[in-house]
């Protein structure tokens, strides 16, 4: 019997040695560590580190004002808390995004109203949003997804004409630009994670942004005890906790921060070799914008539909296939948020079915379609990239194979 081309079914796959790791780091991080170490200031308001960092990133933003936290969830509770929300108060929420981005509306003590997200980028779609504005609706958040700057211009002129809030997740878009101006730092509050994965990363941590001296007072409040900002030490304003980073992760972010601007460089010219060539593969469909004002794009993932596909191929035996030639993917969500099982006990907006009867059609497509490509391998050479494209297109050229064994 003749032996199979494809690695999943025997054959020798396009690529055994792995690709860039992550985290990376070097000397920066060692003495920046060490530093902290012997100054004996471990606590952000006896050292140095963090106020440095939340200053160069906020500067790096393009923001006022930076204020660090202990994590890129607690980031976003800090702002809804901070907007003031009350109960049956509604945030609009894209469905296709980490769970946390709808938690913190809930803990802000809003509603998430879910609307629909635009298949060629995964970022909120303007058109539905304006069709879920409510009288009850008082902010919008969005999530520049993957690391694609979302059109600003057109969410601030949607908020400006429904007098709302407009909070950024910016957690997979660090240095990312939109229109030259950085992501987080056009709404009123912006937030970043630096979870292991992101393209900045601490272990853990995150970052609020703001332009607004008011709203950085509260969610200070949220992030130290309920003090407040000029006020004695031992003062406590609202009921809160305690979301402080340390000087350690400080340390670390600083030294982070100095490569993130070659990385990204890195990142995008790999991305656009992947652009492409998957633009001139029939089965697929890129993620992308051709906005020049998203040119400055961060790719913590580099996504692409399997769209149209190969008929009787499913995405996930795809998917299967190009893991056995050595490409690390996967598919993503996939289910759109609203169908997390959490959200079957959480009040949904009085206007619409149940979370877990509500339909988007766009999201639940984009939920059978979407594969995902970590940062990290956008992050080696160009002949790296091409064997991510030898790959797809080993596979595809041999999808026979799979449909046949299927049989």
């Amino acid at each position: 019997m003749a032996r199979s081309t494809l690695a999943l079914l025997g054959g020798e796959p396009v690529r055994s040695k792995p690709f860039p790791p992550w985290p990376t780091h070097d000397e920066r991080e060692e003495r920046l560590l060490l530093d902290t170490l012997h100054s004996g200031n471990w606590f952000r308001y006896k050292g140095n580190k963090v106020k440095q960092f939340e200053e160069a990133f906020a500067a790096r933003h393009d923001a006022k004002y930076g204020l660090a936290m202990s994590s890129g969830t607690t980031s976003l509770e800090a702002i809804f808390c901070a907007l003031g929300l009350e109960p049956g108060d509604e945030v609009l929420v894209p469905s296709y995004t980490f769970v946390a981005t709808a938690t913190s509306v809930i803990i802000g003590g809003a509603t998430p109203r879910f609307v629909d997200v635009c298949p060629q980028t995964l970022n909120i779609d303007l058109k539905h949003a304006e069709e879920c504005v409510s009288p009850r609706t008082r902010a919008v958040v969005v999530v520049h997804f993957a690391g694609l700057p979302c059109n600003m211009d057109e969410v601030m002129a949607f908020a400006e004409r429904h007098n709302l809030y407009v909070v950024e997740d910016a957690a997979h878009a660090h240095g990312a630009r939109w229109n030259g101006k950085g992501v987080g730092s056009h709404g009123h509050m912006g937030a970043f994670s630096f979870q292991a994965s992101k393209n900045m990363t601490a272990g853990e941590g995150g970052i609020v942004l703001t332009d607004d001296e008011q709203l950085l007072s509260r969610a200070f409040s949220r992030h130290t005890y309920g003090q407040r900002p000029g006020h004695p030490w031992y003062s406590h304003h609202v009921v809160s906790t305690n979301l402080r980073m340390t000087e350690w992760q400080g340390a670390i972010l600083l030294a982070q921060l100095e490569r993130l601007d070659e990385q990204m460089r890195i990142r995008r010219q790999n991305a656009l070799l992947l652009d492409e060539a998957i633009a001139n593969i029939p089965a697929l469909t890129p993620v992308k914008s051709d906005d020049p004002r998203a040119a400055d794009r961060a790719y913590h993932l580099y996504a692409f539909r399997y769209a149209p596909g190969v008929e009787g191929l499913s995405r996930e035996r795809f998917v299967q296939a190009l893991q056995a030639e050595g490409i690390p993917c996967s598919i993503g969500y996939p289910v759109p948020l609203y169908k997390q099982p959490l959200f079957q006990h959480v009040q949904h907006p009085p206007d619409l079915p149940s979370y877990n009867e509500l339909e988007l059609p766009q999201v639940t497509q984009l939920c059978n379609e979407v594969i995902w490509l970590t940062q990290n391998l956008l992050l080696g050479d160009a002949e790296d990239t091409r064997d991510i494209i030898r790959a797809i297109e080993k596979v595809l050229a041999n999808a026979d194979e799979l449909l046949q064994k299927a049989g």
